[in-house]
């Protein structure tokens, strides 16, 4: 298709020749669309917007727009987009802010359904899925795998762990363990996504060991370090519950979610 006649292309856009622009699209003068890239229709791509090679944007997104930052005062930041993501209708991405280190980040293969928001300075890893309406406040840390429900909002500086689950209308205000399971408003951590863990193909016997260790974490006997210490000792041999175990000790703004009891 190329690019429709009543698309209005800015001057300065780097468009790769392969790349579709639908009718009435907007594609601003700082902009660089990837090889195979398809923008519908009605799709608003501005600021220092990269989009990554076969990525599917579809109408009404608007992709670059200002970080929603009382401080910004129109600084050039940037939003970078991996390949081969699907980036439904009314989707928002806004670039960077300097308070946060002035880029936004998404990885590669993300679903982002109808609604979904990604605010300023986040970082998005791959293969990721966001259901309808889900919200990231600025510098959250999505990574790889991670499955957020709909309605779901995650907190500033909150982090999400690879391959977890956040349940649908979540109000998540802590950061949440690769491979867990959190739901509730206030979210509370449920467990492991068995799920998920289950669909990555791990054995039984893997995901029993990954649920004795969240049990010797979340609910042994004990101050939390010695557990943490512990289960470090015992389950040097897992590289899932050692991914854990790192997620918790890595410094972070905001605490560790703890286990519903």
């Amino acid at each position: 298709m190329g690019i429709h006649p009543t698309a209005i292309i800015e001057d300065g856009a780097e468009i790769d020749p392969t790349a579709q622009v639908g009718p009435y699209c907007r594609v601003g003068g700082r902009t660089k669309v990837a090889a195979g890239v398809r923008l519908l229709s009605h799709v608003v791509v501005e600021g220092r917007t990269e989009i990554g090679a076969r990525t599917i944007v579809h109408p009404f997104a608007v992709l670059g727009g200002p970080p929603q930052h009382l401080g910004y005062r129109g600084e050039d930041t940037r939003l970078v987009i991996g390949a081969d993501n699907v980036i439904r209708e009314h989707t928002t991405i806004n670039i960077g802010a300097p308070v946060g280190g002035s880029l936004t980040r998404v990885g590669d293969r993300g679903y982002f359904m109808t609604g979904a928001h990604i605010a300023h300075d986040c970082i998005v890893g791959n293969d990721v899925i966001f259901a309808n309406n889900a919200t990231l406040g600025g510098h959250v840390v999505v990574e790889d795998g991670a499955f957020l429900g709909g309605l779901c909002a995650i907190h500033q500086h909150c982090r999400i762990g690879a391959f977890a689950f956040i349940g649908g209308c979540a109000a998540v205000t802590g950061d949440v363990i690769p491979y867990g399971s959190a739901v509730g408003n206030h979210a509370r951590l449920e467990g492991l996504n068995i799920i998920g863990l289950k669909r990555r193909g791990l054995s039984r016997e893997v995901i029993h060991e990954m649920r004795a260790a969240f049990r010797l974490l979340f609910a042994g006997e004990g101050a939390f370090q010695e557990r943490l210490a512990e289960a470090e000792r015992r389950y040097a041999h897992r590289e899932e519950i050692m991914r854990i175990i790192a997620f918790i000790k890595t410094e972070s703004r905001r605490p560790i979610m703890a286990a519903a009891r």
